[in-house]
């Protein structure tokens, strides 16, 4: 009978230690906070590409699709938002200046130089001060190549934000994308 309850007992214990593991962690402030998905470049959806001329930068705004799908005109963005930022330097001239291309946009060089990414959870953003508290949302910075998060002062990336107001959801293009007719 000993040997029956052994293995029982070590299910048990198997199973409450994976269900620990599953309990969400307590919420501290920080870009540890968010993961990049490594499947990001193929099941995001891009929605927007910005030409930064006078930074020589193409930026492409990415969204995970569940948020994507749940977006709503003058609603907040939805919690669960994953906002991927993905920069590439655009294709120079001999002289130095952006080429481009029929349609006079920016031409991209093939890889990221820079990815960064705004995530939107329930209790995010607590402990922040209002000089740098952007509702609900976290940010973080990663290497374009390895997808490893890349540590960091973030300051410009709150401070940035709160331009966009509470009333955008501290958003840019997010919000301008929701509330256009589709």
């Amino acid at each position: 009978m000993r040997r029956a309850i052994a293995p029982a007992i070590a299910l048990l214990a198997g199973a409450l230690g994976a269900a620990a593991m599953a309990q969400p962690r307590a919420y501290a402030p920080g870009p540890q906070n968010i993961s990049l998905p490594p499947d990001w470049q193929q099941r995001f959806i891009r929605y927007t590409t910005v030409d930064k001329p006078d930074r020589r930068i193409i930026r492409n705004i990415y969204i995970n699709p569940e948020a994507y799908a749940a977006l709503r005109p003058g609603e907040p963005i939805p919690y669960g938002a994953l906002v991927i930022m993905a920069d590439q330097r655009a294709r120079l001239d001999g002289a130095g200046q952006p080429l481009l291309d029929g349609n006079g946009r920016l031409i991209p060089e093939p890889a990221f130089i820079a990815v960064a990414a705004q995530q939107k959870e329930r209790g995010w953003g607590e402990g922040y001060g209002p000089d740098l508290r952007n509702g609900e949302w976290e940010y973080a910075r990663f290497n374009p190549a390895s997808g490893e998060r890349i540590d960091g002062p973030l300051n410009a990336c709150f401070t940035c934000h709160l331009q966009a107001r509470a009333q955008q959801d501290f958003t840019f293009t997010t919000w301008d994308y929701a509330n256009r007719t589709r």
